[in-house]
This record gives structure tokens, sequence and C-alpha cells, in this order.
């Protein structure tokens, strides 16, 4: 029992100067190849036995015959670990240089997992390094598409604020010198302007804390039939000026935690869009009805003839206001950008499709139990 004690002992010893010393050149490596930390490490496992065996040896537990023949296996043990810890670390080294390249693409869409065989953790970082190029990208293409909308809002509200200050600059002149031929219909003109002005200014103020996230909601229990209700009665004006038929039949009385200014403002904004956009003697249809999953969904389906099915996705967009508008008429396009981020602030969603002879806007709310 003594006897195996020691050897045990000075086995250990001689193994672990051994592998110490494969530390401190593994730590010298640290920053070369993995290759050669993988035959530092193969070298240490064989080296460390060989000095244990040495050890032993030398405490003469062993005779010389017997260490040869040990010696011998150790040696042949050596030259299989070395040579599989080359070949290791060559494919592993492969491997990473593949994803290496593969890398260089990343955030423009075009990483994409190498096809060779490697090790599972790579295999991981490689599905994490995509999935996360792919977000990058979609986040770069969001980016890009909300500097254009922001662009085009800046020269449409330039175009759509040049044309009633001139005609304000223009009255006002008149008003001076005393030339209006008919001064009480320049003034009323003057304050129309004017409030299509203050009404395009207070758009823009409403969209930039929205965007800032700093919109101020004060929600409270309002049922749909009264909310659909009031948005109908200050929509008839226009609807009568426009030969539009507005209709609110399909109105449950479903409760909401909602703020009742800013949804007022919502439905408000969803139909003076399809009172505009129908032609006279149309038909814009209200409906509020509880939908599957715990919401509600309120719908304003107009009769527009529809919308470019390329065009959808860009409804809801900042500055947006399709092919054929133009003109000052139509607005800035900030009204739909408005409803969305309100709809957003209020933990709903507000989408658009196409439907025969228009379109239909839903704007999805979770309901109050």
């Amino acid at each position: 029992m003594r006897d195996t004690l020691l050897i045990a002992l000075y086995a250990f010893a001689g193994a672990t100067v051994t592998g110490l010393a494969g530390a401190v050149v593994l730590r010298l490596i640290r920053r070369r190849s993995l290759t050669a930390s993988l035959a530092v490490v193969a070298a240490v496992g064989v080296l460390a036995m060989l000095a244990g065996t040495l050890a032993v040896a030398w405490a003469m537990f062993l005779s010389p015959h017997d260490l040869s023949v040990v010696t011998t296996v150790v040696a042949m043990a050596a030259v299989v670990s070395l040579a599989t810890a080359l070949l290791l670390g060559r494919w592993v080294v492969a491997r990473s240089r593949e994803l290496a390249v593969a890398a260089r693409s990343f955030g423009d869409g075009g990483f994409a997992v190498p096809d060779t065989p490697a090790t599972a953790e790579l295999r991981a970082v490689s599905r994490e390094l995509a999935a996360t190029s792919a977000r990058l990208a979609e986040s770069r293409e969001r980016e890009r598409a909300l500097e254009t909308s922001r662009r085009e809002l800046v020269a449409w509200i330039s175009h759509d604020l040049r044309t009633p200050l001139a005609g304000l600059r223009a009255m006002s002149e008149a008003l001076e010198d005393g030339v209006a031929a008919d001064p009480d219909r320049y003034l009323k003109q003057i304050r129309t302007e004017v409030e299509r002005l203050n009404a395009m200014v207070g758009d823009l103020f409403e969209l930039s804390r929205i965007h800032a996230g700093t919109l101020p909601l004060a929600p409270s229990r309002i049922s749909l039939y009264d909310l659909v209700g009031d948005a109908l009665a200050g929509a008839d004006p226009l609807a009568r000026e426009h030969g539009v038929r507005l209709v609110g039949g399909r109105v449950e009385p479903v409760p909401v935690e909602v703020d009742g200014k800013e949804m007022s403002r919502v439905l408000g904004n969803l139909l003076i869009n399809a009172i505009r956009r129908t032609p006279a003697d149309g038909t814009v249809a209200v409906a509020a009805e509880r939908a599957d999953g715990g919401a509600v969904v309120l719908s304003v389906t107009d009769g527009c003839g529809g919308i470019p099915e390329e065009e959808l996705p860009r409804v809801f967009d900042t500055g947006w206001r399709g092919t054929d508008a133009r003109t000052p008429p139509a607005g800035a396009g900030l009204g739909l950008a408005i409803v969305r981020g309100i709809v957003e602030a209020h933990q709903g969603r507000a989408t658009v499709r196409n439907i025969p002879g228009g379109c239909r806007f839903e704007v999805t709310l979770p309901v109050t139990l």
C-alpha cells in the first residue's frame, strides 16, 4: 500500500510540473491560432504521462526494460495525439475563417450560415449572427424608409405652406392698399386659410409628440356607441358638402378604456379621409364590434375605388398621400400617421385592406372587461 501511494505521489509531481509548464505556454500563445493551443493541450497530456513515468522510474519503481516499453508506448501516443490535435485545429480554424468571411456582409442582409459542417458552438454563433444581421438589415430599411418619408413630408409641407401664404400675402396687400373689391370676403378667406395652417401646425405638433413617445393619454371608460356617434355628428357637415352618405348601423355598445379626445381624433381623421376619397352619392360606413381574442374592431369603409397594392404598406407612413394626391386639399399626409400613432399608444393596431369598390380601415383595441 505504501509503495502504491509513493508511486502516485511521484507520478502526480511529474505530471503537475508538466501541466504548469503547459499553462505558461498556453498563456504565452493565447493570441495565436487555435491549432497551436490544441497542439499544446495534446502535448501536455502526453508529456504529463511521460513525466510521471520518469519520476516513478527515477524513484526505482520501474526497471530499465519496463521504462523503455512505457516510453515507446508514450511516444507513439504522442505522435497520434499531436496529429489529431493539428487536424482538429486546422478544421476548426477553417470553419472560423469561413464564418469570418460570411460576417463581412453582416448587416446588409447578405449574411448566410456557411454550408460546411462545423462544431455545435460555431453553428450556433452562425445562426445568431444570421438572425442579428437580418434584424439589422430590417432596421436599416425602416430607417431609410423613414428618412424618405420625412424628406417627402418636408417637400409636401413646403409646397402646401407656400400656396396659402402667397394667397394671404396677396389678400393682405389688397386690403392694405384699399383695392379689395369685397373686404369682408377677403377677411373670411384669410380666416379660413389661417385656420387650415393652424390645423397643419397642430398635426405636426401632435405627430412630433407621438414620435417622441410623449403623447399624454387620459384613459377613461367609454362606450363605443357614444364615441362613434360623436364622430359621425362631427363629420356630417363635411359629408353633406361632398354629397356622401354616412352609415353607422353596426355599432355595438362595447366599453373601452381609451382617451376620448385622442380616439375621437382617430375616428375623425379616418372619416375625413374616407369622405374626401369617396365620390358623390357614395357611402362611408362605420362599424364597431367585438373580435376574437378579447379585442374590439372599429372600421371605416369608403368608396375610394381601392388603393394600389404596392402602396398599401405605406398608407400609414408620415407624409404619404398616394400617387393621385398632390394638391393642398389632400392635406399634408399626416392624418393617417397620427391615427397609427394614437392607436399604438393605446396598445392597439391600425390596418387597411382593399374591398370591392373601396377600402376598409380597421382599428383594433383591447376591450375593457
